[in-house]
């Protein structure tokens, strides 16, 4: 029996990966665009917070690591775009309480 993943799984991987400044996961911050899953291959289509995102690198090698391995994922694409721009008001009201308290 072949394990099917979907995007809601997908999802659920992704709020395992933090960005380290922040401390949000990337889902919350509204970093992920797009999903497209075809026959176990993820492509996730995303954005950082700034494009000088020092960062940029832990943030996509943790999202690969968030999924690449598990049951019914094939292979994992990650692709960095910066249109449309990143702004606060993408970030989840989850997000938005946790900068918040910061």
């Amino acid at each position: 029996m072949t394990t099917q993943v979907n995007e809601d799984v997908v999802r659920r991987q992704l709020m395992l990966v933090f960005d380290p400044e922040l401390g949000v996961n990337v889902v919350d911050l509204g970093l992920i665009y797009g999903i497209d899953i075809k026959d176990g291959h993820i492509a996730i289509r995303m954005t950082l917070t700034t494009p000088g995102c020092p960062l940029h690198d832990t943030i996509i090698g943790g999202v690969r690591r968030a999924l690449e391995g598990k049951p019914g994922v094939a292979s994992v694409s990650v692709e960095v775009v910066w249109e449309p721009q990143w702004t606060p008001e993408r970030m989840s009201d989850e997000a938005k309480r946790q900068l918040s308290a910061w």
